[in-house]
């Protein structure tokens, strides 16, 4: 235990912000309201760098623990604890509200307060999902942080948004039953709901699959994975810029993560005899998503798209049961925060700017905006998988596992490099270079300081990851070696 509630303060600090943001009131207060997100989005992410300076990477097990009694009657807890799988997504989500609160400082004019508060309360919920170690202290979050999303969505969103916000709170929630079932069921086996107690539960084989396709479930809709993948392109074409970056910055690493803390070390012995099948989805993501990326007209939905395929290493990563594999994987979650965040703000600089998404809209936006270009093109490289981008490092270690486990997995998986960059400078063909389009072409403005500042911050993070990942791996290490030390032991019964 630590002497300070280091995991509770990265939870409600942005929570308590954004409940102080909603006091502002109506937008008379609008400058207050964007102040305080600001200033207390900026403490939320204070509180998360001790995690990673106090971070002991040697020890591979779960650290900055809290422990009280919650509902002692069904014997719940409020039990956090953090590894080094958890700690970098937890930096990424207060990084992100961080940029989230300044890239909507001027386009948001209506409801400021309101949505601001949004991703504050979002931010704590999410950090709650990566922290908790209680079953049920985990679902609490993991239903709540549906609520601001859905609002995000709903009132801020496109035209068609009251569609995509129910299609998204009904893929999720139906997912998410499921899950709440085998709790229920391990609860009844072993009188608790703390995760590290189902890890040490013997199950049958027949009993692991049924558990292990109850979180499926739940988190394959989350990542998203083919085929329950659907939700995605139309809650990012609708959502406001900031919705999109938290969607596919976050909310998408929530499935990955909970596959490597829930379904895979609660059920291994199906994890193994599931791998094929897992795989094989992935892989569909991979090469099938990133195809039909490659025909998108709307920017928004073409980086959605290849969101999916590029989430689909991560699953392949997972259940390849290699280190190199897995740490691929993590490093890959991360930097896909990073790029697809860049990729969202970079539309919604056009978008703020013309109102349109659509890539015919455009061309040769590099004469009237040089600045802004030079960003938006090293994120499409980076997207692509470019060398020396943090792109590179995940998707390359993922093959080298794939490869150390089967060729044709490693071939396929390598496919991404081609097809990404060809959906990528496809769309930055048409959008940035060549003669200027039209006269609104004509008449946009580079980007300005705020702009300069988010765009120019997470340059840094995509080439400094890229050309120095090993602050990730480092802290990863010891937590995949015992993650892969766990799931190289059955849990099946004695006798069988």
């Amino acid at each position: 235990m630590t002497s300070l509630p280091l995991l509770s303060l990265a939870i409600w600090v942005p929570v308590f912000a954004g409940f102080l943001v909603l006091l502002t009131g109506d937008d008379k207060h609008a400058s207050s309201a964007r102040w305080i997100a600001l200033l207390g989005s900026l403490a939320a992410f204070a509180v998360t760098i001790p995690l990673y300076t106090g971070f002991n990477p040697a020890d591979g097990g779960f650290q900055f623990q809290e422990g009280y009694n919650w509902i002692p009657t069904f014997n719940i807890h409020y039990h956090l604890g953090v590894d080094g799988i958890a700690v970098p997504l937890i930096l990424l989500t207060s990084f992100t509200t961080v940029l989230v609160v300044i890239a909507a400082w001027e386009v948001i004019q209506k409801r400021v307060a309101q949505y601001m508060a949004a991703f504050l309360i979002m931010s704590g919920l999410m950090i709650g999902v990566f922290s908790a170690l209680d079953a049920i202290l985990y679902y609490v979050y993991w239903e709540a942080m549906l609520i601001p999303m859905f609002l995000v969505i709903g009132v801020w969103g496109g035209p068609n948004r009251v569609y995509a916000t129910i299609k998204f709170f009904l893929y999720t929630l139906l997912g998410s039953l499921l899950m709440l079932v085998a709790f229920i069921y391990l609860f009844y086996q072993t009188n608790s709901f703390e995760v590290v107690d189902y890890y040490r539960l013997p199950m049958t084989l027949p009993v692991q699959v049924l558990i292990f396709l109850a979180f499926f479930m739940a988190f394959a809709v989350k990542i998203p994975m083919w085929p329950v993948h659907t939700w995605l392109p139309d809650a990012h074409v609708e959502a406001p810029t900031g919705g999109s970056v938290v969607l596919a910055a976050i909310a998408l690493k929530l499935g990955g993560y909970s596959f490597l803390r829930f379904a895979m070390p609660i059920a291994p012995d199906a994890a193994h005899y599931l791998s094929g099948f897992m795989i094989t989805l992935s892989l569909i993501a991979v090469v099938y998503i990133a195809l039909v990326a490659l025909v998108q007209q709307d920017m928004k939905k073409l980086i959605a798209y290849s969101s999916i395929s590029h989430m689909g290493f991560v699953t392949l990563g997972f259940f390849l049961f290699n280190s190199i594999g897995l740490e691929g994987a993590i490093m890959q979650m991360v930097s896909h925060g990073f790029i697809s965040s860049a990729m969202f703000l970079s539309v919604g600089v056009l978008y703020d700017r013309m109102h349109s998404r659509q890539i015919a809209d455009y061309g040769g936006v590099v004469n009237t905006m040089p600045k802004f270009a030079a960003f938006a093109v090293l994120f499409a490289m980076a997207n692509a998988g470019l060398p020396g981008t943090s792109g590179f490092v995940g998707e390359f270690m993922v093959i080298l596992g794939a490869l150390q486990k089967n060729f044709w997995f490693a071939f396929l998986a390598s496919t991404t490099l081609i097809f990404g960059a060809a959906y990528t400078l496809w769309m930055v063909k048409r959008v940035f270079y060549g003669e200027i389009a039209n006269a609104h072409v004509a008449e946009l403005l580079d980007i300005n300081q705020r702009e300069l500042l988010i765009l120019g911050t997470l340059a840094i993070l995509v080439i400094g990851f890229g050309i120095y990942p090993q602050p990730i791996t480092e802290m990863t290490h010891a937590t995949v070696a015992q993650f892969l030390d766990h799931m190289a032991t059955t849990k099946l019964p004695a006798g069988i």
